[in-house]
Formats: structure tokens, sequence, C-alpha cells
């Protein structure tokens, strides 16, 4: 059984704990309180909605999966694999991210790919497993065992957000990959809740609110 996961009963103190060792941070905790904590499912419909926020807004992201909640209620990979490229289009899904939902889809209705199975792993035989589907890369898989996995340790170092509010606390107006990798090691291994607390201030400081 995987262990290293946050949940309702350490957040907070993960939260706590980080700000005692990153004054950053706790400006952050001081100026807009804890993060919400952000998780989700760990499901097909959870991929999915990852897969179409790469690359694009949230909102426009939100809105393709809205749309698609509607065209077949529930997200599973044997109702999607119903729908024609032109359904898909329709719920404004480029021809590329089509391509990769249905082959993330394929492999689940083959079950070479078995989410709950997975969930046992280790965050890299996640990401190996992951990475080997078209479409699937680093940042998808990131978000993944962020989110819906909740493991303690992970830096999306893909993600704009994530990188613009480091540099933004750290008063850095440029930054090497290595020397945003460093800032984050002081953070292991509870880099999930750092990133957390990242997207919290970038989203509070901009007026940015996530509906969906």
């Amino acid at each position: 059984m995987v262990d290293h996961v946050f949940h309702e009963g350490n957040f907070g103190a993960i939260c706590k704990g980080l700000a005692q060792g990153d004054k950053d941070l706790k400006k952050i905790l001081d100026t807009y309180g804890y993060p919400p904590m952000w998780t989700r499912p760990n499901s097909f419909a959870t991929l999915v909605l990852i897969i179409l926020e790469q690359q694009v807004s949230l909102q426009s992201a939100y809105a393709a999966y809205n749309k698609l909640s509607q065209k077949i209620k529930k997200i599973t990979p044997q109702n999607l694999l119903q729908l024609t490229e032109e359904e898909l289009r329709q719920c404004y899904f480029s021809r590329q991210k089509i391509g990769y939902v249905r082959g993330l889809a394929t492999a689940l209705t083959s079950q070479s790919l078995d989410l709950k199975k997975m969930a046992l792993l280790p965050d890299d035989a996640i990401r190996t497993e992951l990475v080997s589907l078209k479409g699937i890369g680093d940042w998808t898989v990131d978000i993944y065992l962020l989110h819906a996995m909740q493991r303690l340790d992970v830096f999306p170092l893909g993600d704009l957000a994530l990188v613009k509010a480091i540099k933004e606390i750290k008063g850095l107006t440029h930054a090497t990959k290595e020397e945003l990798i460093d800032i984050g090691d002081r953070w292991r291994p509870h880099r999930s809740i750092a990133t957390m607390m990242l997207w919290h201030y970038y989203l509070q400081k901009r007026g940015i609110q996530i509906i969906h």
C-alpha cells in the first residue's frame, strides 16, 4: 500500500510545516490562507479532463469537458468510444486530443491499463505506464499523480502557473530549470503541497476563480 499521500488529516500540518521552513510560503499562508485541497477521482474522466487542460486555459478545458459530459452523461471509456470524430469535435476536442482520449479509452477497455491497480504502484512506475500512451507526457502524469493519486512529492515544472508563482515569490526575473529544481528540492518530500500553495497564491493574486 502506498503511504506517501496527502489527505485531510495531514494537509494543514504539512502546509504549516512548509511555511515554517520558507518565509515566502509563510507569506502566502499569512496573506491568502490555506489552499484548497485540490483532488479529483482516480478515473478515466479525470484523465480526460487533464488531457483537455494541456496547453489551453482552464476555462476552455472545462467548456469541452462539460460539453462531453452533457453528450454522454457518464464519461467512461465505453461511452466515449461510441462517439464519432465529428461528435467529439462538436464537444470542442481538437483532432489531436480526439486521438489521445480514444487511445486512453482503448487501453482501458482492453485492460492493458488498469487505474485501480496502478494506484498501488510507486510514482515512477505510474509514470512509465502512462507516458507509453500517445498524448500523455510528464505534465499530464504530474497533475494526475498530484490530484488523483494525492502523492506527496510531485513537482510539475511543466506547469506555467507554478513557474510564474515561484519566480514572483522569490523575486526572480529569470530562472533556469536547474534553479527551479533547486528551489523545489527545499520543499521535499512535500512538493505537492508547496505546489498547491503556489497555485493558490497565483489564483488569489490574479482574482481567478475556477468554475467548472
